[in-house]
């Protein structure tokens, strides 16, 4: 069994400005025109309760391209057209309804808000029944020296602030959900200058520059904060083949592998996969147990998301005893750039 899922775009509208009460979309290409003086710069914590890399993800950045193609601070495609935020991205929905706090990232005043929009994906819901509201649930905070910053996509019911708060950094303010127009459990964070949009990680980058500008996250973020072209967001195994459906919902979590599992299949979800990568996810069974392996062609384009798999279905009694070991790397003109082993116990003992 061998097969593989990918998502090409984004997952969700990059009209994510914030009609929440006065506040429009916004370009967000600056190029040199910030003037701030390096004693306004606003110093951010983490808008949300995680740690980036290992239990949310940097799904997609700000675009720097002012065209209709797409440009991260880095020169990648970590992006979609005209986004003007950070998504950050939990893992499925199980992780969600037991609540990840969005936080304050800077002391401030709450000037808007909303909190009574539905948790419902917009392959559900249709563009029609978030227009004007695709920030879906929020809330604006106003900074000093001309700054705000807008968090979107928040469950319903969930904001604990209201217009008028002083808010301190790192003061929860709601939960992250499924709001507004997205299709996938994140927050989106949007950083304003002078009413402006600007990127948190490279403020005052000319457009289409690699690595210019300046950091607004605060120093103490260190290495949590750091550009990763590609991310592995899921893997493990499990006792039926996973779907991206599955795996999204947190559902895949409750099919272990057993010892008369129908199935025993190794999975991975990476993002940010770039066009030209070559992708294999390898199974190594205990003694001379047979499994496949699952080499995939190059990339013909960029992905949002892309799930592999690599496994076969059950054909004798059980599962022979052992560990089961999986190993999947992402190369790129002959040099490997991305790599993960994992593996599971099964079979009787």
């Amino acid at each position: 069994m061998t097969a593989n899922a990918d998502t090409t775009h984004s997952t969700h509208s990059a009209k994510r400005g914030l009609p929440l009460t006065r506040l429009a979309l916004i370009s967000l290409c600056l190029g040199a025109a910030t003037d701030a003086k390096a004693d306004e710069a606003i110093a951010l914590a983490l808008p949300i309760k995680c740690q980036p890399g290992v239990s949310c993800f940097f799904q997609n950045y700000v675009d720097h391209d002012a065209s209709d193609k797409v440009r991260d601070y880095r020169g990648g495609a970590r992006s979609y057209n005209s986004h003007d935020g950070t998504d950050i991205r939990i893992r499925n929905q199980e992780i969600q309804k037991r609540g990840v706090e969005v936080l304050a990232a800077a002391p401030g005043r709450v000037t808007g808000g909303r909190n009574d929009m539905e948790d419902v994906s917009t392959r559900i819901a249709g563009k029609a029944a978030i227009a004007g509201k695709e920030c879906g649930n929020g809330v604006i905070i106003e900074h000093a020296d001309g700054w705000s910053t807008q968090y979107c996509h928040l469950a319903k019911s969930s904001i604990r602030v209201k217009p008028g708060d002083q808010i301190k950094t790192g003061q929860p303010i709601g939960l992250v959900g499924l709001s507004g127009d997205t299709e996938f459990f994140h927050l989106h964070f949007t950083v304003r200058y002078r009413g402006k949009a600007v990127d948190p990680f490279a403020f005052g980058a000319p457009e289409k520059a690699c690595g210019a500008g300046r950091s607004l996250w605060a120093a103490s973020l260190g290495e949590q904060m750091q550009y990763r072209p590609r991310e592995i967001i899921d893997f493990g195994f499990a006792g039926i083949a996973p779907t991206m459906e599955l795996i999204e919902s947190g559902e895949i979590e409750k099919h272990a592998v057993t010892q008369d599992a129908d199935a025993l299949v190794a999975y991975v979800r990476a993002i940010g996969l770039q066009a030209g990568d070559q992708q294999t996810l390898a199974v190594q069974g205990p003694g001379d147990t047979s499994m496949p392996t699952n080499a995939l062609p190059a990339l013909d384009r960029d992905k949002a998301q892309f799930l592999v798999l690599a496994g076969k279905k059950r054909t004798e009694a059980a599962w022979p005893a052992g560990r089961y070991v999986a190993t999947y790397t992402v190369t790129r003109d002959g040099a490997e750039v991305l790599r993960k082993t994992f593996e599971v116990e099964a079979g009787a003992r």
